[in-house]
């Protein structure tokens, strides 16, 4: 395992006075690893040499940018089992769902390397005559982000991989709690054949390095993901100093049952939804809204799935649902279980599993009857808890769906067509899905949503390309020698 931080090329570790601790979350006694954190200082090397490595990258033609990206996706599609492995290991999530999130990022890699030969400009009319335009698009330069460790091969993947195929260069810190996955990242494009310098990775603390890369007046750009608090932070504090931003933040993901709805396919959906990765991603689903005539049939339903659930570590073939994080995400989930035993009624879950106390584990716990004003209906928890909500048909359904301060996903189950195309139309959410889970999302497909869930252009797709990009607007005259007419 590499440990430390990657800059120009080289691993070292910092001379920082904190601590990066890794700790199994499975069995808290097992440190993975225990190294220097990088200090602000280490980010100001790291943007230097980032800089300079920038300026030979931005002359590369993109088809050829592409083809470093692709041969990283050879490069992980044969290292699959060692990413997923330490994925599980560092973050908790079950071996198949950490091999899932390697092969997206690789899909998002193959993507990516064909939209070398796509960066687009366009050709645009002129109203003078011998004049030519259109327009180009050109890296930014040196680009920030902050990543998070629900995640740590996926997010950190769809982030790089646009904007080293637009000609920039990064300077990223990944989470303090996943920078296992994240050095094997480094490693895979250090064996495609990235030049040094082009991706600097300082893994250290968000109170001074993520800061740091935030203020640096050399970093261009600054893609986030992480808690809506601390993404307006630094939405805020980079957009004072005019460096363009994107955060996707939190989230309170909705689905929206009626009463045609298809139980059978509809209770699964639920379960994977909710708990799959131990409810800790964006996309969760962590709302019910279920139509009272069947609300009944459906609860009882999701009490005897989760409780069937088996909880263990994430290397464990027999588990399905892995531990939580971290303890003071653990700490947040036990907070929010308590709160709701108070708002609603418990139906399943509602604490620890016994037998798994050196694990930072919880139960799949669901939730019933709770009313529109709780905090556990409002509040995004990160953690494998559903709140089912009755509800009286569509309309209350799209209310209650929109009546929180995310917006990120959203999903209906009904066999009414029209009633599917009028929820998709209403509900206030990035991304909607009819008659399927919440979550998941593709390539080339833009991912992010609305109201405090996201700030600046959304991630993946040819979106995700072009925020890591300028757009130049050119005009060539043809007129051999004569002088443009402005005036009309």
């Amino acid at each position: 395992m590499r440990t430390g931080s990657y800059i120009d090329g080289r691993w070292e570790h910092p001379r920082g006075e904190r601590q990066v601790r890794n700790v199994d979350p499975a069995d808290t006694s097992v440190v993975l690893a225990e190294f220097p954190a990088a200090t602000p200082a280490d980010v100001a090397r790291a943007v230097e040499g980032a800089r300079r490595a920038q300026a030979a990258w931005a002359d590369v033609p993109p088809p050829e940018r592409g083809r470093v990206l692709w041969r990283a996706t050879e490069v992980a599609r044969r290292r699959v089992d060692e990413l997923a492995l330490a994925l599980s290991r560092e973050e908790g999530k079950h071996l198949r769902e950490a091999r899932g999130e390697v092969l997206k990022g690789i899909a998002v890699l193959e993507f990516n390397a064909g939209e070398g030969f796509r960066i687009q400009g366009r050709t645009l009319p002129s109203e003078t005559k011998d004049v030519f335009t259109y327009t180009i698009r050109r890296p930014l330069g040196v680009v920030g982000m902050i990543t998070p460790w629900n995640f740590p091969w996926a997010i950190p993947v769809w982030k790089a991989a646009p904007a080293l195929v637009a000609g920039n260069a990064i300077v990223m810190k990944p989470s303090e709690f996943t920078p296992w996955t994240a050095s094997l990242m480094v490693e895979v494009f250090e064996e495609a054949g990235l030049p040094p310098g082009l991706l600097q990775l300082v893994v250290g603390y968000g109170d001074d390095v993520g800061q740091a890369i935030v203020d640096h007046p050399d970093v261009a750009a600054v893609s986030f993901t992480g808690s809506t608090a601390t993404g307006l932070g630094v939405y805020a504090r980079a957009a004072r100093r005019g460096a363009k931003v994107t955060c996707e933040m939190g989230g309170k993901n909705a689905v929206v049952a009626l009463a045609d709805a298809d139980v059978d396919a509809l209770v699964p959906a639920l379960l994977n939804g909710a708990f799959g990765s131990t409810g800790q991603r964006c996309t969760a689903t962590s709302r019910l809204l279920v139509d009272r005539s069947i609300a009944g049939r459906v609860v009882e339903a999701l009490v005897e799935g989760a409780r069937a659930l088996k909880v263990g570590p994430g290397t464990d073939p027999a588990a399905q649902m892995g531990p939580i994080v971290n303890p003071a995400q653990l700490e947040r989930v036990l907070g929010y279980l308590e709160l709701g035993k108070r708002e609603a009624k418990l139906c399943a879950g509602g604490g620890r599993p016994a037998g798994l106390e050196r694990g930072l584990f919880v139960e799949p716990t669901v939730f019933a009857d709770v009313p529109p004003d709780a905090r556990i209906f409002r509040e995004e928890i990160f953690g494998p808890v559903l709140s089912v909500c009755p509800i009286d048909g569509l309309e209350e359904g799209i209310a209650r769906a929109n009546a929180v301060e995310y917006g990120l996903t959203s999903s209906i189950y009904t066999r009414d067509l029209q009633a599917a195309m009028r929820f998709v139309e209403r509900v206030e959410t990035g991304m909607v899905h009819v008659n399927e889970p919440t979550v998941g999302g593709e390539a080339q497909l833009p991912f992010g949503g609305m109201k405090k869930t996201s700030v600046g252009e959304r991630e993946m797709s040819t979106d995700g390309l072009y925020f890591f990009t300028e757009q130049k607007t050119v005009f060539v005259n043809f007129a051999g020698g004569v002088a443009r007419n402005f005036v009309r």
